[in-house]
């Protein structure tokens, strides 16, 4: 195909936007310094989420959200710490029919100095700036709080082996300081605060150098982890899954794995009081708390909402996201899969093309119908596109094509419905029912992270784990005897796994790349152009788009196979270590 001419002005119209996506993927990580404002403000600025069933302990959930992007090791003599002027908070819904948070998790921190004749941060067994902190649960959306932990402990940074390890230090281990620091909470969570490894992993510099990414199979160009041997500060709760559920149940009362009663939403937040007072050589905050970082879902607010939006999506609440919801049915970086568009621009997304006419005719580039054709038709009645069930979100008008993928995964999560089923069963119709393998809909329509808790974990040691979660386990149900010999409800590993939550080895770069070039439509039978109708669908272009990687495919270390599950922070002195620079 004959690549387009564009003259200057063209270029420049291209690349302005494209600047845009790009630098707010691959600058920011996951959700590091994703916004202007947020990124001169890094005590409160949430970095990533991460909600799980605990893989120690299945009865537990596990969320973990993660501040303070970029911290290094060596980073003294004032080393990172929760801000004691934020207001850190976990917010979970497990109900539709209430307004605002069912329950939240609210923490607040203060720091005191043990001795303050010395410059060094650990002397002697004392600790500068120790911290500890104050966790409040609310169960009637923060109209009420009950303190669950008082004065709970956060270990101080891994300085170096003198400070920690040494007589003239704590003398100690960091992993004893990590242990001791796991509370108790009175309403039956364990709870961790502290500096540990940032467990995210992207290809920085591949990414920024205009959408450079750099395969993980490449030989000549490897890519580089860009958040490798940094630390952040983690929030960890493990929970029991009776306290989650919104009846009390615990999981051995769910009807089956993909029990809707199951599901909960997730999203982390930083507020700071609207003034800040200066008094001599201290600081006072007054006033209302007002929100300045949120995170639910991965790289929304870095991959997905304009640069002139992204204070305003951070300041926003949840409830209302209904306002940016015209992002995700034309999907910017959508336009770098589409080669009538700008997809010659970006060389390293070539392998990932979006379908303009599945099954002969289905179109879901920017602007095009997509499955709107459909609308009212007898075809579409009782499942999930019959306006009289879901409404008109997932076939608004005929210009919003990824209404009916992108949308749900971000804002609603996707119901075990027709025709959110696995092609497996379907008989070459996508609308058929198929085998079921996701249900984490909780329609509430604001960017969460979505897990049910009633698809059991896969263990870590399966040799079907993989980062890839629910893309896999598409992959394994499609494709794979022991799961696509029917349509039954059955546990296909990696069900557990992104965007049914998010796990710690979830590649969430690649799996929401792979989902914006429509690897979830192909899953549910609306196959990629190649496939002529007869053979097998999984055709070179599929097989392009799952082999796809958006760089490192896995973190730069590993995780503790117990509570917090998130690795020690890097040690700022560390003789068994190459330097940094």
């Amino acid at each position: 195909m004959r690549k387009k001419s564009l003259p200057l002005s063209g270029w420049k119209l291209l690349f302005l936007p494209l600047a845009a996506v790009l630098l707010s993927i691959s600058a920011n990580a996951s959700s590091h310094r994703e916004a202007p404002l947020i990124s001169n403000d890094p005590l409160a600025d949430n970095t990533d989420l991460y909600a799980f069933r605990s893989p120690d302990d299945p009865n537990t959930v596990t969320i973990i959200a993660n501040y303070i992007p970029f911290e290094l090791p060596e980073g003294g003599p004032n080393y990172y710490n929760f801000g004691k002027d934020v207001r850190y908070e976990i917010h979970i819904k497990n109900q539709t029919g209430t307004s605002g948070d069912d329950i939240l998790y609210r923490f607040t921190f203060s720091q005191v100095n043990q001795d303050g004749s010395t410059f060094f941060n650990i002397r002697l067994g004392q600790q500068n700036l120790k911290t500890v902190y104050k966790c409040e649960k609310s169960l009637d959306g923060g109209s009420t709080f009950t303190t669950i932990v008082m004065n709970g402990v956060v270990p101080p940074a891994n300085i170096g082996p003198r400070s920690i390890n040494g007589g003239a230090g704590l003398n100690t281990n960091y992993n004893t300081l990590m242990t001791n620091a796991i509370a108790s909470a009175t309403s039956g969570e364990k709870v961790f605060c502290g500096p540990v490894d940032d467990p995210f992993f992207v290809d920085l510099a591949g990414a920024f150098d205009v959408g450079n990414f750099r395969q993980s199979n490449s030989t000549t160009n490897k890519p580089k982890d860009g958040v490798a041997r940094f630390n952040v500060h983690t929030i960890a709760l493990k929970i029991p899954i009776n306290l989650l559920q919104k009846d009390g149940k615990n999981v051995s009362q769910a009807a089956n794995i993909l029990d809707g009663d199951f599901v909960i939403g997730v999203y982390a937040s930083a507020s700071r009081q609207q003034i800040k007072t200066l008094q001599g050589d201290t600081t006072a905050g007054s006033g209302n708390w007002v929100q300045v970082s949120r995170l639910g879902m991965p790289l929304t607010n870095e991959a997905v909402i304009p640069v002139g939006m992204k204070d305003k999506w951070n300041a926003t609440s949840v409830s209302n996201d209904l306002q940016f919801a015209s992002y995700f049915k034309n999907p910017e970086l959508a336009l770098y899969m589409d080669d009538s568009q700008f997809g010659f621009a970006v060389p390293s997304l070539s392998s990932l093309r979006i379908q303009s006419k599945s099954l002969g005719g289905f179109d879901f580039r920017n602007g095009k119908k997509g499955l709107y054709g459909l609308k009212g038709s007898p075809a579409v009645a009782g499942t999930a596109l019959d306006d009289a069930l879901f409404g008109t979100i997932l076939l608004p008008d005929s210009t919003s094509p990824r209404a009916v993928d992108l949308l749900p995964i971000f804002y609603t999560g996707v119901p075990n419905v027709i025709p959110y089923q696995l092609a497996t069963g379907k008989g070459g119709n996508p609308l058929a029912a198929g085998k079921p393998f996701i249900n984490n809909f909780l329609p509430t329509l604001g960017d969460m992270l979505r897990l049910n808790m009633a698809v059991p974990p896969t263990p870590r040691n399966d040799p079907n784990f993989s980062s890839l979660g629910i893309v896999q386990a598409a992959v394994l149900g499609l494709t794979n005897p022991t799961y696509a010999g029917n349509a039954n409800l059955q546990f296909i590993p990696n069900m557990d796994g992104f965007p049914n939550g998010r796990r710690l080895e979830d590649d969430v770069t690649t799996i929401e790349l792979q989902a914006v070039s429509g690897v979830a439509l192909a899953a549910i039978g609306l196959w990629y152009d190649d496939y002529s109708g007869t053979g097998s669908p999984v055709t070179p272009q599929l097989v392009k788009v799952l082999s796809f990687t958006a760089g490192p495919t896995k973190n730069d270390t590993t995780f503790k196979s117990s509570f917090p599950y998130v690795q020690t922070p890097w040690r700022g002195y560390d003789y068994t270590q190459q330097a940094r620079f």
